[in-house]
């Protein structure tokens, strides 16, 4: 008896050291069109509140007001039990985000997205009473600008799927957003046609699961209520390659068969069931997210930072940018990336040192106003680039004139190259690849770094 207990007593310490893996269950709750996917989006709210979870409903502006005009308030009740995110004013009605922003640079771009996102932000809020907790766009539509205006509408999150962006599929800090995006194997669903892959799914799921669970992280499933209504998405059917009908010529999509709609209910749920019964599961919604992370901004050590002369990039948890404030001997705090790409003008190898010193103080200040990195730093009437000044600045020596450094920037390494395969959503017009976005999305990588779940959390495991 004294053994069998003393091996419980071992089992249980080594499932409460054992790490937890939180999971994130989100809908991109959208289709305006086809009123039966609001029966579905009602069905698997409450199902899941029967089953004590809460996922993130990502609505559209535009279905919370249709909804609201067809009178479903026992749809908005089932959802908001749940957590509400915000998932653009019209979805796929064009122009789509990316086909306005990839016309528009950083600040014009975060402005031109909130004259046309923040009215169906403020509808979400306003029906289902709570502020939307993090956004995601619609399909493959991403653009860094969207950052700069959600930070001013108080979201910080940014969560959804996509290859723009992405560190060690886990989540990360981009843009001073924290972004649950691009997770690779740690992204799981289960398909809904087709019973006998169930196990499959179950399977990819333990394993996502247990690579996740090496680094105390994060898995994530999604899906669109409009899976359980129709065969095909209802935006296909109308704004498909750039087509932009108008709304008296929509088109309803192909409905599911009862029994196709039962059996795509019953493999869910089954799939929900095994997520919920696996050991050291915590579910959690995006609104939950920020408090299980460490802060987004905090001071890099200067040994960290010097690091920058041999490389720029993500190093010990802090971004570039983070270390290139402490050699600005500026406090910690988020700062966006530069505009543009300029190259070092400067040809002198060497540096006056009271030039040097002028050009830091003078780097520090635009930093102090504008809240963003310079594109370059003036040395007179020539300047340098900003790589160049990082890698020049943490090698110097502080004494005599200082030696230009060519900086690397490692970090545009976590950027996608290939605009063409990155935004082919079957929405945007047909050879749509903005390759302007992925070079903003390169000059905002300054921000990148991983997001690491807060010491607190990990203490309280033990207690």
């Amino acid at each position: 008896m004294l053994r069998l207990l003393a091996l419980l007593v071992s089992l249980g310490l080594m499932a409460s050291a054992q790490k937890p893996v939180y999971w994130l269950l989100w809908f991109d709750t959208e289709d305006f069109v086809e009123p039966t996917s609001d029966d579905a989006a009602l069905e698997l709210a409450r199902g899941l509140s029967q089953r004590g979870i809460r996922a993130t409903f990502k609505v559209v502006g535009e279905k919370a007001r249709v909804l609201e005009q067809r009178g479903r308030t026992d749809v908005l009740r089932a959802l908001a039990a749940h957590d509400i995110g915000y998932h653009t004013n019209f979805h796929s009605v064009h122009p789509a985000p990316a086909e306005y922003l990839s016309q528009m640079g950083l600040l014009d771009g975060a402005a031109e997205f909130a004259r046309r996102e923040r009215a169906g932000f403020d509808d979400v809020e306003r029906i289902f009473g709570v502020t939307p907790s993090c956004f995601g766009q619609p399909g493959s539509s991403w653009g860094p600008q969207a950052n700069l205006a959600l930070r001013e509408w108080g979201v910080r999150v940014y969560m959804d799927d996509g290859g723009q962006v992405g560190l060690n599929q886990q989540p990360f800090w981009f843009g001073g957003m924290l972004y649950v995006f691009n997770l690779g194997q740690h992204t799981v669903r289960a398909g809904l046609d087709d019973p006998s892959k169930l196990e499959d799914a179950k399977h990819r799921f333990d394993a996502a699961v247990a690579s996740a669970r090496q680094q105390e992280g994060v898995v994530q499933t999604y899906y669109h209520p409009t899976e359980w209504a129709a065969t095909k998405f209802w935006d296909a059917v109308n704004f498909a390659h750039g087509a932009n009908p108008e709304r008296s010529a929509w088109q309803r999509p192909p409905l599911r068969t009862s029994e196709s709609r039962r059996q795509a209910y019953r493999i869910f749920f089954e799939f929900v069931d095994h997520v919920r019964a696996t050991p050291g599961i915590r579910i959690v919604t995006a609104r939950e997210l920020p408090s299980l992370f460490e802060p987004r901004d905090q001071a890099a050590p200067l040994a960290t930072a010097r690091r920058l002369a041999e490389s720029l990039d993500t190093r010990d948890g802090f971004s570039a940018a983070d270390q290139l404030l402490t050699l600005l001997g500026l406090p910690p705090q988020h700062v966006d990336g530069p505009l543009r790409r300029v190259a070092t003008t400067d040809t002198r190898a060497e540096i006056p040192r009271a030039v040097f010193e002028r050009a830091k103080a003078d780097a520090a200040a635009f930093v102090r106003k504008n809240g963003r990195l310079p594109d370059q730093i003036w040395t007179g009437a020539q300047a340098v680039s900003l790589p160049d000044f990082a890698a020049t600045l943490a090698a110097d020596t502080g004494s005599g004139d200082v030696q230009v450094r060519a900086g690397r920037l490692e970090f545009e390494r976590h950027i996608g190259k290939d605009a063409a395969r990155l935004y082919n959503w079957l929405i945007h017009p047909e050879g749509f690849a903005p390759e302007s976005l992925l070079e903003m999305a390169r000059l905002q990588a300054w921000t990148l770094k991983p997001a690491r779940i807060a010491a607190t959390r990990t203490a309280r495991r033990g207690e």
